[in-house]
């Protein structure tokens, strides 16, 4: 893969964060119903800055929790013969609550209709939200964000990479060229 252009640095990424932030408090007129679910991997991360950010605006500390799809995709057979699975025992309760999904990059809106169908299988959130870094487009599901660090117009012939110190010892989003 080729490297075609660095779209965020770290001042970019930390903006994106504090304006997802505020959105997110403003669309919920405040916090005190709000639960954050980062979808593994690095959705984590950044569930945990828009927390942290959040506790900055607010002085609230919200509730942030991770989500592993891994059962719920739908090519799950293309990926291994033997995947791993890891049975998710809800450790919080999710019911009447504004669930907020976060998550690094949206392409085809399956890996956020799997996370809905594990939202449900937990519990009957009040609503669920979508926050993303960089929305990349090519949907193939019905599926729109709430919440949009920043829009990148892409081929499929290009990857959207995003890094965070907490995975990958830097923070930058970058494109690459297959």
């Amino acid at each position: 893969m080729k490297l075609k252009a660095k779209i965020m640095d770290a001042k970019a990424i930390n903006r994106s964060v504090t304006r997802l932030s505020h959105e997110i408090i403003e669309k919920n007129k405040g916090v005190s119903n709000i639960v954050l679910f980062g979808i593994h991997t690095r959705g984590i991360p950044l569930a945990k800055r828009i927390a942290s950010k959040i506790k900055e605006i607010e002085d609230v500390d919200v509730i942030v929790d991770s989500l592993d799809i891994t059962l719920y995709r739908d090519d799950l057979s293309k990926i291994n013969d033997n995947p791993i699975i890891n049975k998710r025992v809800a450790s919080i309760n999710i019911n009447d609550k504004d669930v907020v999904l976060i998550d690094d990059v949206i392409f085809t809106g399956r890996t956020v209709r799997a996370a809905m169908d594990a939202l449900i299988d937990m519990g009957r959130p009040k609503t669920i939200q979508l926050a993303v870094l960089v929305d990349r487009g090519h949907r193939e599901l019905p599926i729109r964000p709430d919440f949009i660090g920043k829009n990148v117009p892409t081929s499929r012939k290009e990857i959207i990479s995003v890094k965070f110190d907490e995975t990958d010892n830097e923070n930058e989003v970058v494109i690459y060229e297959k």
